[in-house]
């Protein structure tokens, strides 16, 4: 089963409803209530029994999240895009709303001299475990075993830089979503770092310096 680009898989899935975050695909649905989140969660659990293809998905009073990536080659497949159409069916037979701006990841970034030193310690003190990683060369990353908490990455540093903070978080966001995300942040009293590798990711902080990146799959595919 052959990866596909961040852009292929955007452009195949319902725009109503599906947005690619975190190399997943993500929904949310507007249910309304418990019970009738409840039942499109039911509807979601046959379609992907019968496909052999399972999403995560998080159920809230008020709306159901769902999750959908190929685990086995840590990316995208031609699996997630049909099980998101068959997702999207059930959403439309029971008639339930999409909210397509909601969907989004969040990850911490610890920027470390010595990773093979520092990473143990995360390891430890979170209960996490490594991921395997996507690619030889990506950067080493420890996710929570539940599935529920943010992954934390580390990030290789060649030279001290005390005059900022060595941890950040990045929040990934849908890419239409981006523009309008980073600048509410701006608005509230931020300031932008860096776009130099927009729309990838930019680098923003707010007024002690703290830092967050707010990513996109854009400018990834390469």
């Amino acid at each position: 089963m052959a990866n596909l680009t961040s852009s292929a898989v955007q452009s195949a899935v319902d725009a109503r409803h599906w947005r690619v975050v975190l190399q997943t695909v993500r929904a949310t649905f507007r249910t309304g209530s418990f019970a009738r989140g409840a039942e499109l969660v039911g509807e979601i659990a046959a379609v992907a029994d019968a496909a052999g293809h399972h999403p995560d998905v998080d159920l809230r009073y008020a709306r159901v999240q769902v999750s959908v990536t190929s685990h086995d080659v840590g990316g995208l497949t031609d699996r997630d895009v049909d099980l998101a159409a068959a997702i999207s069916q059930v959403a439309d037979r029971l008639g339930i709303d999409g909210d397509p701006g909601r969907p989004q990841g969040l990850e911490i970034a610890v920027d470390a001299l010595d990773i093979p030193a520092v990473l143990p310690f995360w390891r430890a003190v979170l209960g996490y475990v490594d991921e395997p990683p996507p690619a030889p060369d990506a950067s080493p990353a420890l996710v929570d075993p539940a599935g529920v908490g943010p992954a934390v990455w580390f990030q290789q540093m060649t030279a001290p830089r005390p005059q900022r903070n060595r941890l950040h978080l990045d929040v990934s966001v849908p890419h239409d979503v981006a523009d309008t995300r980073v600048a509410a942040a701006l608005a509230a009293g931020g300031r932008l770092v860096s776009d130099d590798r927009a729309p990838a990711f930019r680098v923003l902080a707010d007024v002690e310096g703290n830092e967050v990146c707010v990513c996109t799959w854009q400018g990834r595919d390469g």
